[in-house]
């Protein structure tokens, strides 16, 4: 499969990337533990089928300390004894958050209430943003057909930062 259109390489889109990537700074520079960002945006890749963004968000998350085994157990996260319970909470909303079509109502009460027990109300707004900003991602890597594998950690960071 091959892109079927260079994001980087259109004006209109590389405009549109450096303000997402700005809002994407918000969360990034917010008080929600970094390794949530990167399980979080893993989680919802993996669900989503973006090559691009699983690429990204293991390396990353490896780059900033993040263990093998964790990375590796993402998928099976409710099967796994690694993440702790405000991780676990965490992946939880990412997974609803992003089966919105599949899981009417959407966000259950009980997943909601797990989060706000382990995130106060800012590491709250960058959770709910990051899950509607990895979604938006990795539509716009899928849709163009926008494939894993050359990623390298950091490589983002100068180009809009």
């Amino acid at each position: 499969m091959d892109a079927r259109f260079n994001l980087f390489d259109n004006e209109v889109a590389a405009r549109f990337a450096k303000r997402f990537a700005g809002a994407g700074l918000v969360v990034h520079q917010s008080s929600l533990p970094r390794s949530t960002q990167e399980l979080v945006s893993l989680r919802a890749s993996q669900i989503n089928g973006c090559g691009h963004c699983i690429d990204m968000h293991t390396k990353e998350a490896a780059a900033a300390g993040e263990t093998a085994v964790r990375l590796h157990l993402v998928a099976a996260w409710r099967e796994s004894t690694v993440f702790t319970e405000a991780e676990r909470a965490a992946l939880a909303l990412a997974e609803e958050g992003t089966r919105l079509a599949d899981a009417h109502p959407g966000v259950s009460d009980e997943t909601w209430a797990q989060v706000r027990k382990h995130y106060d109300d800012d590491q709250t707004a960058a959770l709910v943003a990051l899950v509607a900003l990895i979604n938006a991602a990795n539509r716009l890597a899928v849709i163009v057909h926008q494939r894993g594998g050359s990623y390298e950690p950091g490589m983002f960071a100068a180009a809009f930062g």
